[in-house]
């Protein structure tokens, strides 16, 4: 097992500049997830690593080697990507032992390590099968296997479930988790997918634009967000957000625009007194909204339009306009309203952030 260092890695493709200055700490026996929309250089940060990518400048470090110039072989990394790759004339034993034969491991050891890496997998009853006569989930379980047998330092792992249907992408979730709890071995994940994400990283990297948002712990992000763009990315649904102007009340601060006249809590608006008069972006999530009660006060309340309603079972989206903003409202599944009806909601002052409106940053 091993860490992987990025120090000031950067990758330009002739006048584009694809990844920007990374720097970046992987723990040996850490799960790290790369997350980003799509251009981000989340891929091409991943195939530095395992050598698919020439590196422009900076430096990767796998255990204490530095390894630039090494080829993929060389690093000692397994690499599982969106697409399976498997050799279609070979059985599934084949396909798992091809690796190791290519680097002349003897037909006994090669043996041994398919038979762990197949009941680790629960995969042994299909090992005479050919890749056709897999269900897409098997495949995957296959092109896992492959790397397991590697015995590698590091997993690296391109939007391995992709491809999978909905439901059997949340089940191989669970097993990749199993899997990393098992055999403890460093891992990179390369994802689009925020809630596998959060499912799977012991810490999680949001990437934009070649650059890196933010590093932390799937609850850090969710909780304390660095600025809008990891806010609103991180999240199902994502966060809601309306542009506001800071205004002095007496000793109260009010976030306020054409729909909203929010009183920030104490605590906050100490943070924020030197931003009165100035504009902001006010953030909430959905799960943070409710319908207005009685003992909800009235600095936390505003009225709403419901645009569209989503019944999801175990709860409602209200899709609402608040004045000029869009939002999105969960609420129980009990609650009843109809469209087109106004409601009043209410949200968790303690839960409010604030973003400059020009630099996006956390205020």
């Amino acid at each position: 097992m091993a860490r992987v260092l990025l120090r000031n890695l950067n990758k330009n493709y002739e006048t584009f500049h694809a990844v920007k200055d990374v720097n970046l700490e992987i723990q040996d026996r850490e799960f790290v997830v790369l997350v980003g929309p799509s251009g981000c250089g989340k891929t091409t940060t991943l195939r530095m690593i395992a050598g698919l990518e020439a590196i422009t400048s900076g430096e990767i470090l796998i255990g204490d080697t530095v390894v630039n110039e090494l080829p993929p072989m060389d690093r000692d990394i397994a690499m599982v990507f969106q697409n399976y790759a498997l050799y279609p004339h070979m059985s599934v034993r084949d396909n798992m032992a091809f690796g190791l034969k290519m680097r002349k491991f003897d037909r006994e050891e090669i043996a041994r390590r398919v038979k762990i890496a197949a009941d680790i997998l629960d995969i042994e009853p299909l090992l005479h099968r050919k890749p056709r006569q897999l269900s897409g989930g098997q495949r995957q379980r296959v092109a896992l296997g492959r790397a397991i047998v590697r015995n590698p330092q590091v997993f690296l792992f391109d939007e391995p479930l992709s491809n999978l249907d909905a439901k059997l992408r949340v089940q191989m979730r669970v097993e990749l988790k199993k899997l990393h709890e098992r055999l403890g071995t460093t891992a990179v994940y390369v994802t689009h997918d925020q809630v596998e994400a959060m499912t799977l990283g012991d810490r999680v990297v949001v990437m934009k634009d070649g650059w890196v948002q933010q590093v932390g712990d799937p609850l850090e992000l969710y909780n304390a967000p660095a600025n809008k763009f990891v806010a609103g990315f991180i999240g199902s649904p994502g966060m809601n957000f309306a542009a506001v102007s800071f205004q002095r009340e007496g000793d109260a601060l009010l976030a306020v625009n054409h729909g909203l006249r929010i009183t920030v809590p104490a605590p906050v608006a100490a943070r924020l007194n030197g931003h009165a008069g100035r504009d902001a972006t006010l953030g909430i999530r959905p799960e943070d909204l409710s319908l207005a009660g009685p003992d909800d006060a009235e600095g936390h309340c505003f009225e709403a339009l419901v645009e569209v309603i989503e019944r999801l079972g175990s709860e409602i989206l209200l899709d609402v306009k608040v004045g000029p903003a869009s939002m999105v409202a969960s609420v129980p599944p009990t609650v009843r309203t109809r469209m087109r009806d106004t409601i009043r909601l209410a949200l968790d002052p303690e839960r409010l952030h604030f973003f400059d409106a020009e630099t996006e940053v956390a205020l």
